[in-house]
């Protein structure tokens, strides 16, 4: 998606969909999908409208959908989230349901270490509110706590097309020592996209997300440069580390991959987004410019990596432009978080 061409709120901006199937998320519940399978209320696509396709239920929608309800009550479906995170806001997407749309959503979330049951203490974090047809419909979420259970209600019943669910990813360093080798920028680690000077393609949280992207459209990619300089994106990672490994992914980019990379650091104590996106940051160099290849995985470490000490921010700077499918930092966690 190019937010660079929609209006979207501030809290989807370049924001983590912690309800993504990129992240493992997934629906395991629905009172009922007789009209569109459950699965496709959070698939990464953008929704499609095709006019002549039927099928045995009767018109093939794009989106979760369940019958006409004929008795008391609401449907809802069950979201497991691929990472703990803190909910800044929602989009509850009604593309092409007009008729047969929910008048009305709400969304309750609950933290647990097993799926939910009847016993479960759900929390409201959107009451019951108004929906239109055909369109987004965004909702800021003021919770400051981490959830990874999502109850999403309709009222009483219809057809969504897609459910995104902005938020920042909570660390959890499964690991049996917390404190030694790991993903530092990984999403489930709490790594996050702090900004970049140009996302025309793709969506940037993805170079962050697990395993190795499906398409070209799985990752980060900015416009042909016309103009002299190079493309960045910036990173804060989980927890701050001493950098051992990079790992950087062109995957499925071919004619498009950039033709170098490097890699600034910085430990930064109190993160100032403006300072740290205008360049006012103390970045030292971490690595320097690596030339790149199509389609291909490059794993840089050793002397590549130079030793500045704990980072808690990461700048990859590509030159001149192009796409990267995923970014990964690996490193030792620091003992003295700033």
């Amino acid at each position: 998606m190019n937010t660079t061409e929609i209006q979207l709120p501030r809290f989807a901006v370049a924001a983590i969909n912690l309800a993504s199937p990129r992240l493992g998320s997934e629906i395991i519940f629905a009172t009922d999908d007789f009209f569109a399978e459950k699965s496709r209320l959070l698939k990464v696509e953008e929704p499609v409208f095709i006019p002549d396709k039927y099928d045995q239920h009767g018109k093939w929608m794009d989106g979760w959908e369940s019958k006409r309800r004929r008795i008391p009550g609401n449907d809802h479906c069950i979201i497991r989230l691929g990472a703990k995170g803190v909910i800044s806001g929602i989009n509850i997407n009604t593309k092409y349901f007009t008729g047969n749309h929910p008048p009305q959503g709400s969304l309750e979330a609950t933290f647990s270490n097993n799926d939910p049951d009847k016993k479960t203490q759900w929390t409201e974090i959107l009451p019951i509110s108004n929906l239109n047809a055909d369109t987004d419909n965004f909702f800021p979420i003021p919770s400051e706590l981490p959830f990874n259970y999502l109850r999403f209600n309709i009222f009483p019943d219809g057809g969504v097309a897609r459910l995104r669910v902005y938020g920042k990813p909570v660390g959890e360093w499964k690991s049996s020592d917390p404190s030694g080798f790991q993903e530092l920028s990984a999403v489930v680690n709490g790594g996050n996209i702090v900004g970049f000077n140009d996302a025309h393609y793709g969506d940037p949280w993805v170079i962050l997300a697990p395993g190795r992207g499906i398409n070209m459209g799985d990752g980060w990619e900015t416009r042909r440069r016309r103009e002299p300089g190079n493309d960045w994106i910036v990173i804060s990672l989980g927890a701050p580390g001493i950098v051992e490994h990079i790992e950087l992914d062109t995957a499925h980019f071919k004619g498009n991959y950039p033709d170098r990379c490097s890699v600034q650091g910085a430990l930064i104590k109190n993160a100032d987004t403006e300072n740290m996106l205008n360049d006012k940051c103390s970045w030292e160099e971490l690595m320097g410019q690596q030339k790149l290849e199509m389609d291909q995985i490059h794993n840089f470490g050793g002397s590549m990596i130079n030793k500045i000490g704990a980072v808690s921010h990461v700048r990859l700077n590509i030159y001149p432009d192009g796409g990267v499918s995923r970014f990964r930092v690996f490193g030792n966690r620091s003992k003295n978080d700033p």
